[in-house]
């Protein structure tokens, strides 16, 4: 049997993570199988499902690498096919019409479920079933003649041959329906698999409320594709042998449905964090300073006169502190600007504290004689600072971290030192003494 599976979103405006998610499913699935993966456009809600929605919808597939076989099915398109499909319901006898409640605005066409139990066995959550009692008939067509989802959900997936739907286990109560109609159309059902809700950290389904919840709220704020492809991927899933950081070709080869979980996913923004730190450390360092000077522009944080060279100092300076390409200007905005700002606390901590500024002053002058001044050579200095005046190198660390940088964190101090050069260096720590030295 040749494989084929669907994403089929409704365009009504972002693409939620958890519908990606189900794509992503479904897309490693045709392609560990060999099988196709196509496109179906529910745009069937005309009044929210705007070209710009649809445009949306593509774009996040092709930033995530989604490709797709074939043309998209725009289902707006089969009107004809689904009410077709409803008259042979008719006359068959699986489905009446029905002045629903009594509202005098026309007859709605209702499907008839068999009276019986329905029973499935779900690729993810295994056997399930409902009793007859609580399968009840259900409108296919509106009183206006407009095919319900229902209807055009089961048409269109017999019409483009369908094997496997993957979808969110929200749509388990309509998979006892779509069996229902699949039997009175007289066509094979496809395969169900069920995937697991993404939930907060309460345990809740994950929702806006909860932070980044969509695609392009990802993109924008600098995640890279991979790696939100691969974080999603493993909400739910697992390739075993304790595999996290993996290509789009490692996921691919290990994809099978029997290694999803059926309880639901986490999604954890730390985790995603240092997924991106992972994937990043796997671009190049042009690359990476590439996106973090397009995100420094995008904030307004650049400067035309950072020499190039110095830039991509910095940031592999900076190193796995960057998660996102965004970081660099956040957390490095003392490597560009002179008139930084000094973090309060950290000053208190490590600058006025006794002696502090005496060491400072020591450190002053070890440096201004220091050549060449190098990550090593500052090393060194230091630490024959230390042993000379039975210092610990805390002692001295600290107080010249905040002078050269206005803050108690960030990369190494040594790289740091080395990375701003001399002349720079100096003139902070002259600028700090004028300001607390008194």
């Amino acid at each position: 049997m040749s494989i084929r599976t669907r994403f089929a979103p409704s365009p009504t405006g972002n693409v939620h993570i958890g519908n990606i998610r189900a794509a992503i499913y479904n897309w490693l699935f045709s392609r560990h199988e060999g099988g196709e993966f196509l496109l179906r456009i529910e745009d069937t809600d005309l009044e929210r499902s705007t070209p710009a929605a649809v445009r949306t919808v593509l774009e996040s597939l092709a930033w995530l690498g989604l490709d797709y076989d074939g043309e998209p099915l725009y289902q707006s398109t089969q009107r004809e096919k689904h009410l077709e499909v409803a008259e042979q319901l008719l006359a068959k006898g699986a489905a009446y019409k029905e002045d629903k409640g009594g509202t005098g605005r026309g007859e709605c066409v209702i499907f008839k479920m068999p009276g019986r139990d329905i029973s499935f066995r779900d690729a993810v959550k295994g056997e399930l079933s409902k009793k007859a009692d609580d399968l009840k008939d259900f409108v296919i067509v509106r009183s206006d003649g407009s095919p319900v989802f229902h209807l055009g959900n089961v048409v269109d997936d017999i019409t483009m041959g369908i094997t496997h739907v993957i979808r969110g286990d929200d749509h388990v109560e309509n998979t006892f329906k779509h069996l229902a109609m699949y039997e009175a159309i007289g066509a094979p059902p496809p395969v169900f698999a069920h995937l697991p809700m993404i939930v907060n950290a309460q345990g809740k389904p994950y929702s806006k409320r909860d932070g980044a919840a969509y695609v392009g709220e990802f993109r924008e704020k600098g995640f890279l594709p991979e790696a939100l492809f691969n974080s999603l991927a493993l909400l739910g899933w697992s390739p075993g042998e304790d595999r996290e950081v993996m290509t789009r070709e490692e996921m691919v080869a290990a994809f099978t449905l029997d290694r999803v979980r059926s309880a639901p996913s986490q999604l954890d923004m730390t985790k995603l964090l240092w997924m991106n730190g992972e994937h990043l450390k796997r671009r190049g360092l042009d690359e990476i300073a590439a996106g973090c000077r397009a995100a420094m522009e995008r904030k307004g944080q650049w400067r035309d006169d950072i020499a190039p060279a110095y830039f991509a100092a910095v940031v592999a300076c900076m190193g796995e502190r960057v998660k996102l390409f965004g970081d660099l200007g956040d957390q490095a905005g003392f490597f560009f600007d002179e008139d930084f700002p000094y973090d309060e606390k950290s000053v208190r901590k490590r600058l006025l504290k006794e002696g502090a500024l005496d060491i400072l002053r020591e450190e002053q002058a070890v440096l201004e004689a220091l050549e060449p001044f190098t990550t090593e050579s500052t090393d060194a200095a230091l630490h024959a600072l230390a042993e000379t005046t039975g210092r610990g190198m805390g002692e001295l660390v600290h107080p010249l971290r905040v002078a050269v940088s206005g803050t108690g964190v960030g990369p190494g101090l040594f790289d740091m030192l080395a990375v701003m050069g001399k002349e720079r260096v100096m003139r902070r720590i002259r600028r700090t003494l004028d300001a607390y030295g008194g």
